[in-house]
């Protein structure tokens, strides 16, 4: 019997494309470098900041990517003020969270987006009652395909392997899940197709919020 689900949150919980577009496109205004699309962002995204910043430099036209330090420092500075911009849920979250807590379900967010970020958007998004834990990448814990945070939030829930569902929109999520030795659920309202994840390997793919239930 699962006791547990641990959420990623881009893609998943909630569409933040539009403000991680915002925020790398003024990021890069600043370096005087061209914009991104959406999606070239929706591509970008999944492995943290500094991917998604290498990338983006890229794109931008800095090959070379000689300017990731300030860019990095930019970013931080801009996405912290933005991390929320024009964020909304997907259709149908809010009720499955609400089933799963009636449920006794334990529910955590793991992102690959800074914790401060990550934490933040948690709290205004869904407030302080619908999550036990919400972390992103911080020092210590290796960012996700790696399993550490999974495994972190599993302790931090008392739960097993066994008791525990990992749900992601990515290929690294379906690796992440893999990786911690959980279920692996790829939901496919997010950044990436059905073709993606079913090569990644998640375990099931869902297209509604709510046929997540059917696993709890």
């Amino acid at each position: 019997m699962y006791k547990a689900c641990i959420f990623d949150l881009d893609g998943t919980l909630t569409d933040t494309l539009e403000s991680l577009t915002y925020s790398v496109n003024e990021t890069l205004k600043e370096l005087k470098l061209k914009k991104i699309t959406q999606e070239q962002c929706r591509s970008f995204v999944g492995n943290g900041a500094r991917c998604l910043i290498e990338r983006a430099l890229v794109a931008g036209g800095d090959l070379e990517k000689s300017q990731m330090e300030p860019a990095m420092e930019i970013y931080g500075r801009i996405f912290g003020e933005n991390c929320t911009y024009h964020v909304t849920l997907y259709e149908g979250i809010p009720e499955m969270l609400k089933a799963l807590k009636d449920r006794g379900i334990h529910l955590a967010v793991l992102s690959n987006k800074p914790d401060r970020q990550t934490v933040k958007v948690v709290k205004e998004i869904f407030g302080d009652n619908i999550f036990d834990y919400a972390q992103g990448q911080k020092d210590g814990i290796r960012r996700k395909p790696e399993p550490d945070g999974v495994w972190y939030l599993m302790e931090q829930m008392q739960v097993s392997k066994e008791e525990c569902l990992y749900i992601g929109d990515s290929e690294v999520d379906a690796a992440t899940g893999k990786n911690a030795g959980l279920k692996t659920i790829g939901v496919l309202w997010g950044f990436r197709d059905r073709k993606t994840l079913e090569t990644a390997g998640a375990d099931h793919l869902i297209e509604r919020p709510e046929e997540l239930l059917q696993f709890v």
